[in-house]
C-alpha cells in the first residue's frame, strides 16, 4: 500500500505520525487534517491489533513504535481487550470540514465505541432526560410561589397605604376642627364684655 509523504521526510513524518498515534490513543480522539487522519487510522489500527496479541514480543513491538509507556500499558490493559471480538476498523474519522487561514480539510479521528459503551451512553442520556424533567417542573413552582408571595405583598402594601391615608385624613380632620374651634375662641375673647346693671 502506498504511504502518503504528507511534504515532509521520512524521519519527520514517522516522528509526527507515532505522535499523532500515541496522542489518539491517550486521550481516545484527536482532530487533524484528513490526509494525515487517514494514515494516522492505519497505523493506529495496527497497533490495536498487536495490542490483541498480549504477547511479550507485541509489547515490545508496541514500545518501539508508541512514544509513552504509560499509553502502551492502557493499549493492553484497557483498549485492546474491549475490541477482542472485532476484528479492525477499531477507528473512524468524521471530517469537519475546511480550516480557516489554508483551507485545509480538517477531520476528526476517534476510537470507535463499543456496544457496552453505546448503552451505557444511552442510559446516561435517558437518566439526564429524567432529571431535567423535574427541574422544568420545580422551576415552575418556584416560580408560582414567588408570584404568589409577590401578591401577597402588594396586598400588605395597599392594606398600609390605605391605613396610612385614612389616618391622614383622620388627623387633617382633627386639626381643621382645632383651627375652627381656636378660630372661634379669639372672636368670642375679642368681642365686648356687656356692662352690668346697678
Amino acid at each position: 500500500m502506498p504511504v502518503r509523504k504528507l511534504g515532509r521526510k521520512t524521519d519527520h513524518r514517522l516522528s509526527m505520525l507515532r505522535g499523532q498515534v500515541t496522542f489518539l490513543l491517550e486521550k481516545g480522539s484527536l482532530e487533524t487534517t484528513a490526509t494525515r487522519a487517514k494514515e494516522v487510522k492505519r497505523l493506529a489500527d495496527k497497533m490495536i491489533t498487536v495490542g490483541k496479541k498480549n504477547t511479550l514480543a507485541a509489547k515490545r513491538q508496541a514500545l518501539a513504535f508508541i512514544t509513552k509507556e504509560d499509553v502502551v500499558k492502557k493499549l493492553f490493559d484497557e483498549i485492546a481487550p474491549v475490541y477482542e471480538g472485532r476484528s479492525g476498523g477499531y477507528t473512524r474519522i468524521n471530517l469537519l470540514g475546511p480550516r480557516r487561514g489554508d483551507a485545509a480539510e480538517m477531520a476528526l479521528i476517534e476510537l470507535v465505541p463499543t456496544k457496552e459503551e453505546k448503552k451505557e451512553e444511552k442510559k446516561s442520556s435517558k437518566k439526564t432526560a429524567s432529571k431535567k424533567a423535574p427541574a422544568k417542573k420545580t422551576i415552575k413552582k418556584a416560580a408560582e410561589k414567588a408570584e404568589e408571595k409577590a401578591e401577597e405583598k402588594v396586598e400588605e402594601a395597599k392594606a398600609e397605604v390605605e391605613a396610612a391615608a385614612e389616618d391622614a385624613v383622620k388627623a387633617v380632620e382633627e386639626k381643621a376642627d382645632e383651627a375652627k374651634e381656636a378660630a372661634e375662641a379669639p372672636a368670642e375673647e375679642a368681642a365686648p364684655a356687656e356692662p352690668k346693671a346697678d
